[in-house]
């Protein structure tokens, strides 16, 4: 199966509909994904990316009934993760002096990941191979977006940019190009991806990007390695992760708690009657951190403008589930955001300390030293929580 870029250009990937995590169990993936290879066939056949491993045959089979494989001149390897290079080891097995062209960083990861000491070609931003007829693939590092190996490549004439893991996103579709498919879906797995995967590199997105518009490149087609290519007016994307890059939040409020009998839930429930109270027009979200995906979650964190994590007390600790979210959150290093802690207890208590201290950490600009309730929440307790919840709308 290939789909048609543009001209020379065909999308020869794959379409995981079955796909439901990713990263290991470290990314949910509730719409599938798909792992985008593209050939370019010009006086020059290039390859650029590969798939994941479990494909690799059929992938193979595929380009076969495309170009002798023998005639493929260049591979082009973006960016070393095995769901990009996966497949590239059965490939080289069959045309093994096939130079591959990659920054000096993914060299190394390839190495790494396969044992395998091929015909590498390291190159840096600005490099570029002349393909026939006039067109030419230069290349542009992108470090941290979101490996230090990864790097972007220029078609000229054609104008297509192949971003790699850059502006995709982790979604299945027949259709494969944004103008053909549902919008709020797209947009929905958009952010989801740049929260919970390139949240941390926010500098060097900005970075990054100013470099790539500064270089004044006509940019028709942008060819990502995962989910659709933006076709349709596609820098809309790229204006889009400016925006997410700079400390990004909206007008929303969200109450994150785990509770083991009711206690933790019915004050985060009145934390929110609080808040409502004070500002009806933000928007209010709660969600149970055990029962509630945790990617979905993050990408709430990342809208917000304030978080309120609220957990019992249990063995002087938090919840498992808590304590996973919060190493999550600290890892993603949000910034521009407030937060503040609650709980509920029995006997001593802990909970709303070890939350502000991981809070904290992670960049948060604690509201208030946070709010405990003893035991379920009574009449008294209830109004405290829906006074703590005024007060987190007026900060």
């Amino acid at each position: 199966m290939k789909i048609n870029v543009k001209n020379n250009v065909d999308w020869i990937g794959k379409i995981d509909w079955e796909l439901r995590k990713f990263h290991g169990d470290e990314y949910s993936t509730h719409r599938g994904s798909s792992y985008n290879s593209y050939l370019i066939q010009e006086e020059k056949n290039v390859v650029i990316d590969t798939i994941w491993k479990p494909f690799a045959k059929d992938y193979i089979e595929n380009l076969k009934t495309e170009i002798d494989l023998k005639k493929i001149d260049y591979i082009i390897v973006n960016h070393a993760e095995v769901d990009h290079s996966g497949s590239l080891p059965e490939l080289m097995s069959l045309i093994p002096d096939t130079p591959i062209y990659c920054t000096k960083n993914a060299l190394r990861s390839i190495k790494g990941h396969y044992h395998e000491d091929w015909n590498f070609n390291p190159v840096k931003t600005g490099d570029s191979i002349d393909i026939g007829n006039g067109k030419s693939l230069v290349f542009v590092e992108m470090r941290m977006l979101h490996w230090p190996d990864s790097m972007a490549t220029y078609l000229t004439k054609d104008n297509v940019l192949f971003s790699n893991d850059a502006f995709g996103q982790h979604y299945a579709s027949e259709y494969m190009f944004n103008d053909l498919v549902d919008q709020n879906e797209l947009f929905t797995e958009c952010i989801k991806y740049y929260a919970n995967i390139l949240t941390p590199f926010n500098k060097f997105v900005e970075k990054k990007i100013k470099e790539v518009l500064d270089m004044k490149i006509p940019i028709d087609i942008i060819a990502t390695s995962h989910g659709i290519i933006w076709r349709d007016n596609p820098t809309q994307i790229i204006e889009k992760y400016l925006s997410w890059a700079t400390a990004y939040k909206e007008d929303q409020i969200t109450i994150l708690y785990d509770s083991m009998w009711d206690a933790t839930r019915i004050m985060a429930e009145n934390i929110a009657k609080g808040i409502k109270a004070k500002d009806d027009k933000v928007d209010i979200k709660l969600f149970n951190i055990a029962k509630t995906d945790k990617n979905d979650i993050l990408t709430e964190v990342f809208k917000s403008k304030i978080i309120l994590v609220g957990s019992p007390t249990i063995n002087q600790g938090i919840t498992v589930a808590t304590a996973g979210l919060l190493e999550a959150i600290e890892g993603l290093k949000f910034k521009g955001k407030k937060a503040a802690a609650f709980g509920s207890y029995g006997w001593s208590g802990e909970s709303v300390k070890k939350i502000n201290k991981v809070l904290e950490n992670s960049g948060f600009e604690m509201i208030n030293k946070g709010l405990k309730c003893l035991w379920k929440p009574d009449t008294e307790s209830i109004e405290q929580c829906i006074s703590f919840g005024n007060e987190i709308a007026g900060s």
